[in-house]
């Protein structure tokens, strides 16, 4: 599936939620489904700097795709970065450089999120599209 399909699953799959609580309990449930990162790489350098909650990510290059593995110690953020990974891992690293992410306030994401939260979701989409330039310089 491309970047762009799994977007607008996500956009479709958050439109059956009438309100934002639903869409939060939803988000609970995404979290758990994360591929989770090992213990190994929770370390100090797979923390996402500019996030309030601890949130680790992992992404290793199989195929010449990228395959992503997270984790986070608060709930929401949990969903928000499963929400990411879903959007990114598998695919092409120039693939994730190019993406938009428009989905994100199409699904109105950032609007219902704390200052802090909005950030530490910035914080994250930086840091998957960083790892798709370093993939991408190695590939070129």
């Amino acid at each position: 599936m491309s970047i762009q399909e799994i977007q607008e699953e996500i956009i479709d799959e958050f439109g059956m939620f009438d309100d934002w609580m639903q869409r939060y309990e939803y988000m609970i449930e995404l979290g758990k489904s994360l591929p989770l990162i090992e213990e190994k790489y929770k370390t100090e350098n797979n923390i996402i700097k500019g996030c309030q909650s601890k949130v680790w990510v992992h992404a290793e290059m199989n195929d010449n795709k990228i395959e992503f593995t997270a984790d986070s110690d608060a709930i929401i953020t949990k969903g928000i970065i499963a929400i990411l990974i879903r959007v990114f891992s598998g695919q092409h690293p120039q693939d994730i450089i190019d993406a938009n992410t428009d989905f994100i306030d199409e699904i109105g994401l950032k609007e219902h999120l704390s200052p802090t939260r909005a950030n530490g979701l910035t914080s994250m989409l930086k840091q998957l599209k960083l790892y798709a330039v370093a993939y991408q310089t190695q590939l070129d």
